[in-house]
């Protein structure tokens, strides 16, 4: 059964304890709801995967409240990396960073209030939409207990943090390569992006 939580203190600590615990928790963004397991859990991402119904060889974005925390986990932020996290974030932008063996990683701090207070709390998170592949975003938190009704045992909980906006997709941009490479134009507009990290 999927407990629905409050946007408080109290809520987003106990969300946090359960993503800590290999829990998958719901959330709002400012886009739409997410879903997500805690970054340093990779061993959850198959049950994240199995939720969406989702093909296991598409990457996952890390959600951060700051450029410092992907940092911090090994990933390179170069200046173009600092202008655009400065610039727009948080907001609709990903990063795409290099690691230090040739892999790469995407970031994005979201501009929501209760996303943010649950990295706070629990950390970096691995998060996609939360939906099942194909069907309608969710925006807000009975859209996503309806989403995943059949599967309420895998959802361990939800945020109720209200309705979200919905709308276009963050803007994606490829920072392992020089020059930066936009993969998908959203919001933060392509002359907006070479402008800070031309």
């Amino acid at each position: 059964m999927t407990d629905v939580l409050p946007p408080t203190p109290e809520g987003i600590a106990r969300a946090a304890a359960l993503l800590r615990g290999g829990g998958l928790v719901a959330f709002p963004t400012d886009t739409v709801y997410g879903v997500a397991c805690a970054g340093d859990r990779q061993d959850r991402l198959a049950a994240l995967f199995a939720l969406k119904r989702r093909p296991p060889d598409k990457l996952i974005p890390l959600l951060v409240a700051s450029l410092s925390q992907a940092v911090d986990a090994g990933w390179q932020a170069d200046e173009r990396a600092q202008a655009l996290a400065t610039a727009f974030w948080p907001g609709a932008l990903t990063l795409v960073l290099p690691g230090a063996d040739g892999a790469t990683q995407a970031f994005r701090a979201p501009d929501h209030p209760v996303a943010l207070a649950l990295i706070g709390a629990g950390g970096p998170l691995l998060a996609t939409s939360a939906n099942v592949s194909g069907e309608p975003d969710t925006l807000d938190a009975d859209d996503v207990l309806i989403a995943f009704a059949t599967q309420a045992d895998a959802l361990d909980a939800v945020i109720d943090g209200g309705r979200v906006p919905g709308g276009v997709p963050s803007t994606v941009v490829d920072l392992s390569v020089s020059p930066a490479r936009v993969l998908r134009e959203g919001p933060v507009s392509r002359e907006m992006v070479y402008s800070h990290a031309g």
